[in-house]
């Protein structure tokens, strides 16, 4: 017999698009009675100011499978902010993990023993719900890719190192590399 999907947990990350409708996603895979479990139940249980986790879903009372917590980096800033995290940003997040079933990237025969934590950021100065949209399906669907294929490898990271580190909000200079 062979091995299940994610006998251990499974992490990736990615970012898509640019400015203030970008996605950066988080995601942890795991099976049901491991410790991802733990860890997605503990953090549904225990919101905090600004940031409740929540189960997301393709359409009310249909939660997407694997069972998908929603976990927010940004704590809601406004009815536009909230409508993207609430809104866009989850069905973004439902179709990528469902894009990732459809295409055999996630067994969809093992689906219901798995779950997946996405930490998702949406910017609070987000302004267009369906950049968000696509962004957020992206970002969700490579991140899945990466845990899957355990990418970037240690040999990508330090190919990326050699040139600095960089990100959408700070990019060392090369005399700040300097030892």
């Amino acid at each position: 017999m062979p091995s299940p999907f994610a006998p251990t947990a499974l992490i990736g990350e990615f970012f898509a698009g640019e400015g203030v409708n970008a996605a950066h996603t988080n995601v942890v895979i795991g099976r049901k009675g491991g410790p991802v479990e733990t860890a997605w139940a503990t953090a549904l249980a225990t919101p905090s100011a600004g940031h409740v986790p929540f189960l997301t879903i393709v359409r009310p009372s249909v939660p997407v499978k694997p069972l998908t917590l929603f976990v927010t980096k940004a704590a809601a800033e406004g009815e536009l902010h909230s409508r993207a995290t609430w809104g866009s940003a989850q069905a973004g997040l439902a179709q990528g993990v469902t894009d990732a079933v459809k295409d055999g990237l996630l067994p969809a025969e093992e689906a219901d023993d798995l779950l997946i934590i996405a930490a998702i950021w949406v910017n609070p100065a987000v302004d267009d719900l369906d950049a968000s949209f696509r962004n957020q399906r992206t970002a969700a669907y490579q991140a899945l890719r990466a845990a899957v294929n355990a990418t970037p490898t240690v040999a990508d990271v330090l190919a990326a190192a050699e040139e600095g580190p960089a990100n959408p909000f700070y990019t060392a200079t090369s005399e700040v590399l300097t030892r």
